[in-house]
């Protein structure tokens, strides 16, 4: 029901006791089958730079065409990558972390907080760079599960998601995770000199608990079979928390 103040107008609901967030620690992350870590370009550049490199699970795809969408791949070499992700892994607000693979140790990929806004309670998740073997894989969820807890635990009201809104994948992947569509910004950046609309989407942290009973139930060893397939899709799982 909307609240009406003294002068007969309509105001939000309070939040009692608000008194904001926290900035994300550096402390990892750790679940059964990955663990995610503030991005050290001596520990992890090696890894993701081999990974970047190795041919791609999706028919047809060449390595230019995983970067269209994050403004062109940034680097040719070693050397390069090794500089590019030094400047990530020094940045406090996005804050660069790096997903490992729990059993051999090696670094799979990349995300970022974003964003961050403790007083607010506001947090982004961004700047994926998901390598071939981390793509669609219940690493790759985890991963964003880890993440979507610690921002919830530190206070945040409110998780966000945003992408191209030419980048169906990641459209898909937000909604499959749980994230509501709130819009479109037109014109809202230029990237590699093109325009971009962006898509908007979020999950509240009054939503979480449902979303979080339908991730450890996606997530569990019993939900996949003997080759590693799924027995339940999470999608619908997730529809049915947010219904």
């Amino acid at each position: 029901m909307t609240e009406m103040n003294t002068y007969g107008q309509p105001v939000g609901h309070p939040v009692a006791g608000w008194r904001g967030a926290a900035f994300p620690d550096p402390e990892p992350m750790t679940g059964r089958l990955v663990r995610v870590e503030p991005l050290d370009v001596d520990r992890h550049a090696n890894d993701l730079h081999a990974a970047f490199l190795a041919p791609s699970t999706t028919p047809g795809e060449g390595l230019e065409e995983r970067w269209t969408y994050l403004g062109g791949r940034p680097f040719d070499n070693i050397a390069q990558y090794r500089d590019w992700l030094g400047g990530r892994a020094a940045s406090r607000d996005p804050s660069f972390h790096a997903i490992v693979e729990n059993a051999s140790g090696e670094a799979l990929g990349m995300a970022a907080y974003l964003r961050i806004e403790p007083e607010e309670g506001s947090i982004e998740v961004g700047h994926l760079h998901f390598t071939p073997r981390l793509k669609r894989s219940p690493a790759a969820t985890e991963a964003m599960v880890l993440m979507m807890r610690r921002a919830f635990a530190l206070g945040y009201r409110r998780y966000e998601w945003k992408c191209d809104a030419l980048n169906a994948p990641s459209r898909r992947a937000a909604e499959r995770l749980g994230f509501r569509f709130e819009g479109v910004f037109r014109q809202h950046r230029v990237v590699a000199g093109r325009n971009r609309d962006t898509a908007w989407f979020s999950i509240l942290d009054g939503e979480w608990p449902a979303l979080e009973s339908a991730f450890t139930r996606w997530l569990s060893p019993d939900n996949f079979d003997d080759r590693g397939h799924q027995r339940t899709a999470l999608s619908p799982l997730t529809q049915e928390a947010l219904a």
